[in-house]
């Protein structure tokens, strides 16, 4: 890594929802893997709050909804005992012996090839005595704790309603989450997904730990997810302008993800990758010159910025190939790791319908209040109950967290499209317009397409951990995760993920980069016919026209650079390649005659 922190791991864990992951950094950070909790649900933080607390005999005081900032201080109450808990345990881990099973142990094992490894490797196969005593020791002053990284999604900035008042602004759901994390013990990284958020971006620097130390160092660090290029660029330079460094460019295919997908314009991962790598340098002497005219430290600016991907990663091939075509910093790992309860929070039944899941059983969906796409299953707990709630004439989910009541159409205050009020005012303006059939049912599905993404995300944790038996639980795997069925322990995963074992089970997988065009092709399809049927009214021929262009463009690239892949995966690439090129013309073709 370019940065003064160092990583021990070439991977880190995304996060995944709400639920599965809340907690991750309890499983992985002792092993030097760093993983991202989302800081949306609030309530939840307090539920797994108490639930740890009690779990490890301390004393626990409930920080209830109405309290002064409580949203923040459940945030800064909840990650201070993961730090708290983890230092604890990476304690536990310095004083075990190097035996087998033990922790410090297990901590060698997972890491990948390297230096240190291998000196692991030396220690384990000396003779008792002094010279095996002395690298023991040095192993031991290398253990570095996987960072406890938090997510933000900069959209998700409603200000809540206490007894049918709207209170102060500065208690909106984005800032008092950063505020919560600003304040606590916690030398990590602040994750800010979904785009820039003025408001909440002109508050960070007022907490010292964003800012240069003494040193030098930052305590607390920026990151930004971002899907390409240009919105790094702007936004990188609208934080450095204000004094503020991001650590960071945590680059996600906009369809090959799991949870939300912010598809671009048919703008593809690897042309995306390839902008980043030639114009990396540009680009941090750009936010330097920026960072150091508004203060900034110039120490902060040699530090330089990471960049990483994630995003439908599968084999150890995709990830190595990833990091030295790229030279980037390092890869996410998410989906997969939804298959290994050893890190994330599952029930049963759920794990059991992910691991027999079909590349049919996965689909991009309209459910997300936020109006973007989410991926979705269909067997979930939660989808079965929004679909038994329409069958039996009850549309919409119970809003009991409201983080995504962002519409006003009907009411004062903002409510959220996938609860019950909204859809049963909008089915029945519905039912006013005069519509053909297919643009009736097609709105009529959008509509009662919404659910609750707040709550029911959170069943992951709370069903699987006793806390609410009656929570219904929603799964957001991405598409790869048809390629895993294995239920795995994270030492299986981790060591698919560095090419010691394969995990694999799916027969005809494709490559990361032919998943992502396959799914922007489908997209392609969808829109076509959305727009056809006057559907999606401000987009039309033109966009249609920017879509097939761009794809035509990132086939381009693929095609040369296939030339730097393994015989056998190329093979199988361009094949593959040249039909989904086929069905681009095709579309285009379609295009031409749309008026």
């Amino acid at each position: 890594m370019n940065s003064y922190y160092k990583e021990p791991h070439s991977f880190q864990i995304p996060v995944m929802g709400t639920g599965f992951s809340i907690d991750t950094p309890l499983k992985v950070a002792k092993y030097g893997i760093s993983s991202v909790i989302s800081l949306v649900d609030d309530m939840l933080i307090e539920q797994m709050r108490k639930f740890h607390s009690e779990k490890n005999n301390l004393s626990y005081s409930a920080i209830k909804k109405g309290m002064e900032d409580w949203r923040a201080r459940r945030i800064t109450s909840y990650l201070d005992l993961l730090h708290d808990l983890v230092k604890k345990d990476v304690s536990s881990l310095l004083d075990s012996p190097f035996e087998e099973g033990t922790e410090i142990t297990k901590y060698f094992e997972l890491l990948p090839e390297s230096d240190l490894r291998n000196e692991y490797l030396k220690m384990k196969n000396l003779s008792l005595g002094d010279e095996k005593n002395r690298l023991q020791q040095y192993l031991k002053s290398q253990v570095v704790t996987g960072s406890i990284d938090v997510n933000i999604m900069t959209k998700l900035d409603n200000i809540p309603v206490v007894k049918g008042k709207q209170i102060d602004v500065k208690y909106s759901d984005a800032g008092a989450a950063l505020r919560g994390f600003a304040k606590s013990k916690l030398s990590s990284s602040m994750i800010f997904s979904a785009g820039m958020n003025p408001r909440l971006f002109d508050a960070i620097n007022q907490y010292k730990d964003f800012l240069p130390d003494a040193f030098g160092k930052l305590k607390k660090r920026i990151v930004l997810k971002v899907s390409d290029f240009r919105s790094a660029s702007i936004q990188g330079r609208a934080l450095a302008r204000k004094g503020l460094w991001v650590s960071e460019f945590r680059i996600e295919s906009g369809l090959n993800c799991g949870g939300h997908a912010f598809a671009s314009k048919g703008v593809l991962l690897g042309p995306v990758l390839e902008e980043f790598r030639k114009g990396r340098e540009k680009l941090v002497e750009t936010l330097g010159s920026a960072f150091i005219k508004a203060g900034g430290d110039t120490r902060v600016v040699e530090h330089g910025v990471n960049v990483t991907v994630q995003g439908g990663i599968g084999t150890s091939e995709e990830d190595k190939f990833l990091r030295e075509e790229y030279n980037l910093d390092g890869t996410g790992w998410a989906t997969p790791f939804m298959l290994v309860p050893e890190v994330v929070n599952i029930d049963d039944e759920h794990l059991k319908k992910l691991s027999e899941a079909k590349k049919s059983d996965i689909y991009l969906s309209d459910a997300s209040p936020l109006g973007v796409l989410f991926w979705n299953i269909g067997n979930s707990a939660a989808e079965l109950a929004r679909k038994a709630r329409i069958a039996k004439g009850h549309p919409g989910s119970p809003c009991v967290n409201q983080h995504a009541s962002l519409n006003t159409e009907y009411t004062e205050f903002a409510q959220c499209t996938a609860g019950i009020p909204y859809q049963k005012k909008k089915l029945a303006d519905l039912e006013k317009e005069n519509l053909s059939k297919e643009l009736f049912e097609r709105k009529r599905d959008y509509i009662l397409s919404k659910a609750c993404i707040c709550h029911d995300l959170a069943g992951a944790a709370t069903k699987t951990l006793g806390i609410d038996e009656k929570a219904v639980t929603a799964l957001t795997p991405g598409p790869n995760i048809a390629n895993f069925s294995k239920i795995s322990t994270l030492k299986e995963m981790v060591d698919h993920i560095y090419g010691r074992i394969n995990l694999i089970t799916s027969e005809n997988r494709e490559h990361m980069f032919i998943k992502e065009l396959e799914l922007y092709v489908e997209q392609f399809k969808n829109k076509f016919d959305d727009i056809s049927i006057g559907f999606l009214v401000k987009e039309g021929k033109k966009q249609l026209v920017e879509l097939g262009s761009n794809l035509l463009e990132g086939i381009a690239y693929y095609k040369e650079l296939s030339d730097k892949f393994t015989k056998e995966t190329k093979d199988s690439f361009l094949v593959s390649l040249e039909s989904l090129t086929q069905e681009v013309l095709a579309m285009n073709k379609r295009v031409e005659v749309l008026s």
